[in-house]
C-alpha cells in the first residue's frame, strides 16, 4: 500500500541503511568457520553443514568425523570410501586464515581448483571469498564464515544455506506483511525479481496478481501514460481513457524494476504518489488515489548520480541487499541441486565440474548459473566433453576439461611475465582474487602462475593469500 510516513534519514552506509535490527545484531556476532557440502555422491548430503567453534584448536576432517547436519536433522559423516580415515587438519592462523595439513593417506586434495601436494595456506581474503576444498575427487566443500546459526527459514525461490541467504529471507519474512515500500538492491541476475515475488506472495495483497514494469524499457514520451494512465484525447490516438499501471495494481503490488532507469520526467510523479497516495493521469482534470504496495529494484548506485534523492528517501522504507553469487559460494551446492530439479533432474554433475562452478566468480549471478547448467545438462546428455572455459566464454585455458584428459595448460599463461604478475600483485596489495581479475585469468590459474613462475609474495605485504 502507499503509506504516508516520514522520509528516512539519508544514509550513505548502504550496508546499514534501514536494514532489519535483527540483521544488525547478527552481523556483530563472532564469525564461526562453517564447512558446507557442495557436492557428494549421496545427493541427500548436499547442503549439510559442520559449524566449528571459534577456538584455536585444529579442525580435523576425515571419513567418519565431523558430522554434517541439515537444520533440525541428525548429523552424518562424509562417509565415502574415497575420503581418508586419517584426518586432514585445518589449523587456525590467528589472522582469519588457516593452514591445511594433509592426511597420512593418498587422498587427492584440491584447494580452489589446484592440487595440494604438501600443505597449503588459506588467507583472510580467500576465506572471505569462500574457499573450495575438494576431497578424494568425489566431495566438494566450501569453507566460509557464519555469523548466525544455520537454520530453516524457507521462502519460495530463495535458495541458500549461508548467512547472506538466511539474512535476506529474514528480511523478506519481516517486511512482507507490513505494506511498506521495499527497495531491492543487487547486481543483474542476483534474484531481485524472485525476492519481489516472494514479498508479494506473503503479503496481504497475495490474492491478486503482482503488476510488473521494467522502467528501463519505458520511453520518456510514454512513461507518464504507462504508469499513471491517460484521459481520452490526452495524446494523438488516445480514443479512450487508458488505465495506468498504478490503477492496474490497485489493492495489489506494483513492482518497479530497474527503478534507477526511470525517466527523469516521471520521478517527481513517483515521489508524489509515494508521499500522498495521489496521482493524476495524463490529460485528466482530477486526481486518482493509489492503493498499490510498491516494490522497486535496481542494480545501479542511486546515491551518487542524477536519480532524485527525494524519491530515493521515499523508496528507502525498507532496503534489502541481495548478495552476488560470488559472495555466497556456500549456496552453490543447494542452488545447483534446485536448478537441476527445475530442469527435470535428468543428470548428475561430476564433482570436478561442481568444483569449477564453485571457483568461478559469476558476473551474471544466479541467472547465468541457470543458463549455464541448462547447457551443461544438454552437453552431458549428448555425451560431449564439457570445456568449462569455453562454456563461460573465458579465454583462460588453464583448467582441465571435465570427463576428458587435461589440456596443455601453459599456452596463454606463458605470455604473462614474472614482472607483469609481480606488478599486478603489488597494485592489488596481494589480493589474489583482484589480481586474477585484473590479469583476466581465473583464481586457480593465478595460484598456478605464482607457483610456475616463482612470483613470490611481496616482501612487505601480509595480505597476499
Amino acid at each position: 500500500m502507499v503509506h504516508h510516513h516520514h522520509p528516512a534519514t539519508a544514509m550513505l552506509d548502504t550496508d546499514n541503511t534501514l536494514s532489519s535490527p535483527i540483521t544488525a545484531v547478527r552481523r556483530e556476532a563472532p564469525a564461526l568457520l562453517c564447512l558446507s557440502i557442495l557436492s557428494h555422491p549421496d545427493p541427500a548430503m548436499i547442503g549439510a553443514q559442520f559449524l566449528a567453534g571459534s577456538g584455536t584448536a585444529p579442525i580435523e576432517l576425515a571419513r567418519y568425523h565431523p558430522l554434517f547436519r541439515h537444520p533440525g536433522k541428525d548429523g552424518l559423516p562424509l562417509g565415502h570410501r574415497a575420503i581418508s580415515r586419517a584426518p586432514l587438519q585445518l589449523h587456525p592462523t590467528g589472522a582469519d586464515g588457516f593452514t591445511i595439513g594433509l592426511p597420512d593417506s593418498r587422498m587427492k586434495v584440491e584447494l580452489n581448483g589446484v592440487a595440494v601436494l604438501d600443505g597449503a595456506e588459506l588467507g583472510r581474503d580467500e576465506m572471505a571469498a569462500g574457499a573450495i576444498l575438494g576431497l578424494g575427487g568425489v566431495v566438494v566443500l566450501c569453507l566460509h564464515w557464519m555469523r548466525c546459526l544455520p537454520r530453516s527459514n524457507p521462502v519460495d525461490g530463495l535458495i541458500g544455506i549461508g548467512e547472506a541467504a538466511i539474512r535476506t529471507r529474514d528480511q523478506i519474512l519481516q517486511v512482507s506483511p507490513t505494506g511498506l515500500t521495499v527497495l531491492l538492491l543487487g547486481e543483474t541476475g542476483s534474484g531481485k525479481d524472485v525476492a519481489a515475488r516472494a514479498i508479494h506472495a506473503r503479503s496481504p495483497q497475495a490474492g491478486k496478481p503482482m503488476v510488473t514494469v521494467n522502467l528501463a524499457a519505458l520511453s520518456e514520451s510514454l512513461a507518464t501514460a504507462e504508469l499513471f494512465g491517460a484521459a481520452r484525447g490526452a495524446y494523438t490516438g488516445a480514443h479512450a481513457a487508458r488505465p495506468g499501471l498504478f490503477a492496474q495494481a490497485q489493492n495489489s503490488t506494483l513492482f518497479l524494476d530497474e527503478i534507477g532507469s526511470a525517466p527523469a520526467s516521471v520521478q517527481p510523479m513517483l515521489l508524489r504518489v509515494l508521499e500522498t497516495g495521489e496521482y493524476r493521469p495524463l490529460g485528466a482534470s482530477v486526481d486518482q488515489h493509489a492503493n498499490a504496495r510498491v516494490i522497486a529494484a535496481t542494480d545501479q548506485d542511486l546515491y551518487g548520480g542524477a536519480f532524485s534523492q527525494a524519491l530515493l528517501r521515499r523508496l528507502e522504507s525498507h532496503v534489502i541487499h541481495i548478495a552476488p553469487l560470488r559472495q555466497r559460494r556456500e549456496d552453490l551446492g543447494v542452488l545447483i541441486q534446485h536448478l537441476l530439479a527445475y530442469l527435470g533432474d535428468r543428470i548428475a554433475l561430476p564433482a570436478a565440474l561442481i568444483g569449477q562452478l564453485a571457483c568461478y566468480d559469476w558476473p551474471g549471478n544466479v541467472r547465468q548459473l541457470k543458463h549455464l547448467l541448462t547447457r551443461c545438462v544438454l552437453s552431458l546428455e549428448a555425451g560431449e566433453t564439457i570445456d568449462f572455459d569455453a562454456l563461460v566464454g573465458r579465454r583462460d585455458t588453464t583448467m582441465p576439461t571435465v570427463a576428458g584428459p587435461a589440456r596443455e595448460r601453459r599456452a596463454r599463461l606463458g605470455d604473462l611475465t614474472d614482472a607483469t604478475v609481480q606488478a599486478a600483485l603489488q597494485a592489488h596489495k596481494g589480493n589474489i582474487q583482484a589480481t586474477a581479475r585484473a590479469l583476466g585469468i581465473s583464481r586457480p590459474s593465478m595460484y598456478k602462475l605464482i607457483k610456475a613462475q616463482g612470483a613470490g609474495r611481496p616482501a612487505d605485504d601480509d595480505a597476499l593469500t
